[in-house]
Order: C-alpha cells, then structure tokens, then sequence
C-alpha cells in the first residue's frame, strides 16, 4: 500500500498534466495542492479524468484563481483504478501541484 506523496508537478501554462494515476486495483484517497510560488495571482483547473485529457464533465476547478503565495486544497477525494488527476495553469506562472494520500 503506497502512501504519503504520491505525485508532484511543476504546471506549463495552457498544458494539461496528469500529476497522479490510480494504479490498476487500487483505490486511493487523496488530497490535492496547488500552490502559487509566484507574485501574480494564478488561474489553475483540476480534473479527476478517465483519460490524459480531461473531458468537461470531469473538472472540479476551472480557471480558479490562487493568489500569489496562495494555496487551493482540495480533500476528501476517492478515485479508482486507472483514474487521473490533472492539472493546468490558464494564466499566470510558478504554480506546483501536490497530491497525496494513499492506496488499497
């Protein structure tokens, strides 16, 4: 059962990353960080998606914006095998995206 970090991403404005899969047969329970390292505000959206690329439906932020210094945290998230959480920073720089949590 892996626990703790469990990905971590630098975000490149306009391009979505997958920061985290479920690996096959697992469940996991997470939280997810964004965190503003620069001194703009920042608009970040994250998805819980079947695949790489995250369909409308699968958003649970969009175009949020995080102060500079700020943080957006998000918990209580169960995801299933083969899931993934992806991020992408719609304007701005310097946002990191953490998740964590762990597997069964």
């Amino acid at each position: 059962m892996a626990s703790g970090r469990l990905g971590a991403t630098d975000l490149t404005a306009n391009s979505e990353a997958v920061v985290y899969t479920v690996p096959a047969s697992k469940l996991a329970s997470l939280t997810i960080n964004a965190v503003n390292k620069s001194g703009a505000d920042a608009k970040v959206r994250l998805a819980l998606a079947s695949g790489s690329t995250a369909a409308n439906s699968e958003f649970i932020e969009y175009n949020t914006t995080i102060p500079s210094g700020g943080v957006l945290e998000r918990t209580g998230i169960m995801l299933d095998a083969g899931k993934h959480v992806t991020a992408n920073l719609t304007s701005g720089s310097g946002v990191n995206v953490v998740v964590y949590g762990y597997e069964v």
